[in-house]
């Protein structure tokens, strides 16, 4: 089954997908007395409250998030609706609370969850001159870059994901000619939507093999349009990235606020800017001791910590504690909250990265123990946080050779050591750590930030 998308077009919007929905909006209203008004729904109306209440860059930039964690696929308006209301409700109910709906805690909880999606995927909004439009653009997964007539291609390595800008001078085309190029039948291409207004069309189309979508919008400029394109075999992890690419598409900057440019300050660089990653990720529980995954040291005679030199001090059941100097030694472990055995659920993974940063990526644990994660290189042995911030377990490993898309590794599914058992193998190594109290996994992310380590392997 083909996934739907909706994308922001200007002034209006458009669900891919709903045209007999929107044609039945059109048609005449049989005669009769109007339908009766429903009821007010109070909770509905509290959140709506709460939400107008906020500033219009924070509602925009919740709507932004809900799309990255995947409960949304509206468009970026800052008005608050039965979308996005429905929207919340549904980040609320998959991630176990982490405060109310709209509280301030719920609210930074969610913009971490989106930041951490955006950043897993390289998403960076700039403008495009050859253009003349504003964009955002998963960069990792489109390294590929290149000029054509009036605008700027982007592709991924593979060639399976291409995305395009183009403009045209005034007098040199406009939407009703594009719009009739682009709906014209052909025998290998079906157009699944389309849509014409005086200053903005849309057309979505699939090949056999393929997905599409075309937004052209018409101004003093003359007319200024995106296409994306890519594999179907691709839609499951690209579909996303196509809502938030045309949530950001801004065709004529100069006549729109700059704030979608000026949030991209914070996305950090490609992948391929940053170092190399880690063998396998740390967390310090004491003084000088770190624990990881025995699985991810597979293979590894003498691990460094830090740069530091360490030795393997215990290894069962799956963990292994490593005793470090340097760096690591003096660093303060920090106090930890123990996960029980609950339902499915979503969770930050915390892997360390080749720079000494920590990457936080959301991920879904589910209640066969397994985690699904847009996990990189060296994630084995990342720790494992709930929604309340407590200790749910650690990545077991991570393939050698991982599988990738566009040169990029999707979520997958990768095995954990549990809570209770990381709980009893610290107890039996004489290692006992300080018990905090329920936070928000915000809070704790920044807080076990500085325990979380890189471990390399020495040749």
């Amino acid at each position: 089954m083909v996934r739907r998308v909706r994308a922001g077009l200007g002034m209006g919007c458009v669900v891919l997908g709903l045209a007999p929905a929107l044609a039945l909006a059109q048609a005449p209203r049989p005669a009769g007395p109007p339908p009766r008004a429903a009821a007010p729904d109070p909770a509905f109306e509290a959140a709506k409250a709460a939400y107008e209440a906020l500033p219009e860059a924070e509602r925009k930039a919740l709507q932004d998030a809900l799309v990255w964690t995947g409960d949304s696929n509206a468009v970026v308006t800052g008005t608050f609706g039965k979308r996005t209301y429905d929207a919340l409700n549904a980040y609320r109910a998959r991630t176990g609370g982490g405060g109310g709906l709209l509280d301030a805690t719920g609210r930074a909880g969610l913009l971490k969850a989106g930041a951490a999606a955006r950043a897993a995927a390289g998403f960076l909004i700039k403008p495009d001159p050859a253009s003349g439009t504003v964009l955002g653009l998963p960069e990792r997964l489109l390294p590929k870059r290149g000029a054509i007539p009036g605008g700027t291609r982007w592709q991924s390595a593979d060639g399976r994901i291409t995305v395009e800008t183009k403009s045209f001078a005034p007098g040199e085309s406009s939407l009703e000619a594009m719009f009739a190029r682009l709906t014209a039948p052909t025998p290998e291409r079906r157009v699944t939507y389309k849509l014409q207004r005086p200053d903005f069309l849309v057309v979505t189309a699939e090949t056999p093999a393929g997905k599409s979508y075309i937004r052209y919008a018409a101004g003093e400029a003359g007319l200024r349009g995106l296409t994306l394109g890519y594999d179907k075999a691709l839609s499951e992890t690209f579909d996303r990235l196509v809502i938030a690419i045309a949530n950001s598409f801004v065709p004529f900057p100069d006549a729109a606020p700059a704030a979608p440019v000026a949030r991209a300050a914070p996305i950090p660089p490609p992948l391929i800017d940053r170092p190399a990653a880690p063998f396998a990720t740390g967390l310090l529980v004491a003084p000088g001791r770190v624990l990881t995954s025995a699985a991810a040291l597979d293979g590894c005679a003498i691990p460094r910590v830090n740069g530091g030199a360490a030795r393997i001090a215990m290894r069962d059941g799956g963990l292994m504690l490593l005793d470090v100097s340097g760096p690591s030694k003096s660093g303060a472990p920090p106090a930890l909250q123990w996960a029980g055995a609950t339902a499915s659920r979503s969770v930050l993974v915390m892997g360390a990265e080749g720079n000494g940063a920590v990457a936080a990526a959301p991920g879904f644990l589910a209640s066969d123990g397994r985690i699904e994660a847009p996990l990189q290189p060296g994630a084995g042995g990342a720790p494992i946080l709930d929604a309340s911030g407590a200790l749910s377990g650690l990545v077991a490993s991570y393939p050698s050779a991982p599988r990738k898309v566009a040169g990029v590794v999707p979520p997958a599914r990768y095995g954990t050591v549990a809570a209770d058992r990381i709980g009893a193998f610290l107890t039996s190594a004489g290692v006992t750590t300080a018990t905090a109290g329920s936070s928000p996994s915000g809070t704790v992310v920044a807080r076990l930030a500085g325990a979380v380590v890189g471990i390399t392997c020495q040749p």
